[in-house]
């Protein structure tokens, strides 16, 4: 269903939620022709349904499986598409030393705070995975080894969805994939787009002013229960590099040029920590943070002023 929010002026915010990729995605175009708006948002929907696809490991027949299946054994040739988002990924990868990682261990998927298998780190290292430009080959090194785009194939979607958008016309709009925002263009009034006005679920957050206009933020929190080890409190979360349990920050939100970039460095820099997390954002342009404790504590990266 289309949900229309009007304005003084010939603009609208036409709106529509559905369920893709197992999240709630919400995606606003402005415009002022409600069957317009209806065809562009049929046509995100239809090119997230294809990320989702491409990315997923539902079909035997996908590329993912296809180089999963070959891990330790040869090269597999994928496209363009799939070859370049995990040459990215590996970039990313190098840039939180092996703290964002798409590889993992087929053998400990669950991985107990007690039980940890040091061996894992064999399988889960990107270092591991061999890329070849010139054929557009990807091979796992060892046999166990496998490739996953779960913290990057909704970020990814959406900045497919607004290509899409903009390819057809729409030269304003929201991208809300679970509370991750990607935004173009300004609101119907020509005020930028902040985090409150894309998703009024986080007006009571301490940064929902921060300016977003032709942005992404992404969020990494802590939503569930901590175990207490030593009289100290981890989340459930492993550092699988190390084999031990890491500390916990309670959310962690990234700001940055694309949907992507943002939800790829949101985790790593949860387990990263306040000081390193805030040294490596420092460190790169065009990417703000904004980190909360666990005593609500507020710590933000030097480029949150200019967006405020």
């Amino acid at each position: 269903m289309l949900a229309i929010k009007t304005y003084n002026n010939d603009l609208n915010i036409f709106r529509r939620s559905v369920r893709l990729m197992g999240n709630r995605f919400e995606i606003s175009v402005v415009g002022n022709d409600p069957v317009w708006a209806d065809n562009c948002i049929d046509s995100a929907i239809a090119e997230i349904s294809r990320v989702e696809k491409l990315l997923g490991a539902f079909s035997d027949e996908s590329q993912i499986n296809e180089i999963n299946r070959n891990a330790g054994i040869k090269p597999v040739k994928v496209g363009a598409e799939i070859f370049k988002l995990i040459d990215r990924s590996l970039k990313i990868s190098e840039l939180t030393h092996g703290t964002f990682d798409i590889t993992y261990s087929a053998i400990d998927k669950n991985i107990d705070v007690h039980k940890i298998e040091r061996n894992s780190v064999k399988f889960t290292n990107y270092k591991r995975v061999v890329l070849d430009a010139e054929n557009t080959t990807v091979f796992l090194k060892e046999k166990g080894m496998r490739i996953g785009f779960g913290a990057i194939s909704k970020g990814y979607a959406s900045d497919r969805a607004k290509y899409i958008l903009q390819m057809m016309g729409v030269g304003s709009g929201v991208i809300n994939a679970g509370g991750d925002l990607l935004t173009w263009g300004l609101q119907p009034n020509n005020e930028p787009w902040t985090v409150a006005v894309a998703d009024p679920e986080q007006e009571k957050q301490p940064f929902a002013d921060i300016n977003i206009s032709n942005m992404a933020v992404a969020t990494s929190a802590n939503l569930e229960k901590n175990a207490t080890i030593n009289n100290k409190k981890y989340s459930p979360s492993i550092d699988i590099k190390k084999g031990f349990p890491v500390s916990i920050l309670k959310s962690v939100s990234i700001v940055s040029p694309t949907a992507e970039l943002s939800d790829a460095m949101a985790t790593p820099i949860m387990m990263m920590g306040v000081n390193a997390g805030l040294y490596l954002i420092n460190q790169l342009q065009q990417l703000a943070c904004v980190i909360i404790d666990d005593q609500d504590r507020i710590y933000t990266s030097r480029e949150v002023n200019y967006l405020t």
